[in-house]
């Protein structure tokens, strides 16, 4: 179970669109908002688990075609997403992004979140530590899997929304900001390059 504890840590620090996308909320709108969206990440990112736990995933994603789909949305919401972050809060009235990403937004990213069916895959079908019950050991995973998913993320929130509370000079807030798309992005490239 501890190895199952270490990839759990591993899988939900490194960067990937739920982590990077929190922090950048966090860094654009603050805290208080980043809680819906990280909720509604919460809430995908489970509904992704009972996707693979189930096979659903699995018959979905094994049609090619299906797949370049769904990576081609996840790239182009990606994208969005980075856009909105990157102009929260800018005087520029064409591409001013006042509304937050909420609960909703935070769901559709999970659930077109490459990496996220990567992780959940990974985790429930590997990691074997209680043979007589598949049942019991899917439900321990599921807790244990969230109980280490919600720190991490509201680390990350916090993180992101620590600078947004240092007030900097708007043109500093905005390279953050940038900064933090550019991030997603180089995801976005990443997983592309991986399926190609």
């Amino acid at each position: 179970m501890l190895s199952f504890i270490l990839a759990i840590v591993f899988l939900l620090t490194t960067p990937g669109p739920g982590v990077l996308s929190t922090a950048g909320v966090g860094a654009a709108f603050g805290y208080k908002p980043g809680l819906r969206y990280v909720f509604g990440l919460f809430i995908g990112t489970n509904l992704v688990a009972l996707a693979v736990v189930t096979g659903l995933a699995a018959a979905i994603l094994a049609t090619p075609a299906i797949r370049n789909i769904l990576l081609l949305v996840s790239a182009l919401y990606l994208l969005y997403l980075a856009f909105r972050i990157a102009f929260a809060g800018s005087t520029i009235a064409f591409i001013e992004a006042r509304e937050k990403p909420g609960i909703v937004a935070g769901i559709l990213l999970q659930t077109i979140n490459p990496k996220a069916y990567a992780v959940n895959t990974t985790l429930f079908t590997g990691f074997a530590f209680y043979s007589d019950s598949l049942l019991l050991e899917t439900v321990l995973k599921f807790i244990i899997i969230n109980a280490i998913w919600i720190p991490v993320h509201l680390l990350w929130l916090l993180a992101g929304s620590s600078i947004k509370q240092l007030n900097l000079r708007p043109n500093t807030q905005f390279a953050i900001n940038v900064l933090m798309a550019l991030a997603m992005l180089s995801v976005v490239f990443l997983a592309a390059f991986s399926v190609i």
